[in-house]
């Protein structure tokens, strides 16, 4: 039996709820961005988030209402996706603070920074991966603003890579979950995409 919910009849929030614990795990996206005074920077996570295209390399993150972050990248055009691993955990969790226009959040949350090669905001010290992006375009849809951002440069730790590969058990990537729920790696399972060659029946019948 399946119960019904009707976005219509149900508030704002209500709804957020229920999408945010269905459509996990999310990867996270801990955006560091400049102010327009081109001096103070903002890190910030955002949950929804993900690969929009390959060539040209562009990345997307959504801004549910308008945050500093958005309101950042709209002034200077420039961004970082600083990966989030679990061992960062309590610092994600402090960039999510709703702290006052003009405070750094690598400051109030005792997070190092280092500087980026391509773009002027910094990139996380401590993060393994950073993507370095120039602003793609922006889509405005309802209360979200859909940010589009080009890959221009991408530095990785040597110490997650094997043969020159991201491995994700060395990741130890976080994820968001539902209500104040996060995610850590879990369990790895492997499975080849079968060719239509190789086809034998579906899964469950095998």
């Amino acid at each position: 039996m399946r119960i019904d919910f009707d976005p219509a009849e149900l508030s704002r929030n209500e709804f957020y709820k229920l999408l945010t614990a269905t459509v996990v795990p999310r990867p996270i996206a801990w955006v560091s961005t400049i102010g327009p005074d081109g001096a103070t920077p903002n890190l910030a996570p955002h949950s929804f988030f993900s690969i929009a295209s390959v060539s040209p390399p562009v990345v997307q993150f959504s801004s549910v209402g308008r945050k500093d972050t958005l309101r950042n990248v709209e002034a200077t055009g420039e961004f970082v996706v600083n990966f989030t691993p679990e061992g960062l955990f309590a610092q994600v969790n402090d960039t999510g603070t709703d702290f006052p226009l003009g405070v750094s959040e690598f400051e109030a949350a005792g997070i190092e920074s280092e500087p980026s090669l391509r773009v002027k905001p910094p990139r996380v010290a401590a993060s393994p991966v950073a993507l370095e992006c120039e602003l793609h375009s922006t889509v405005r849809i309802g209360d979200g603003t859909v940010v589009f951002g080009r890959v221009v440069h991408a530095a990785a730790s040597q110490d997650v890579l094997v043969d020159g590969h991201p491995e994700v058990t060395k990741l130890r990537p976080l994820s968001r979950l539902g209500k104040d729920e996060w995610g850590t790696l879990g369990d790895v399972r492997e499975i080849a995409r079968i060719r239509h060659a190789e086809w034998q029946g579906p899964a469950a019948g095998r």
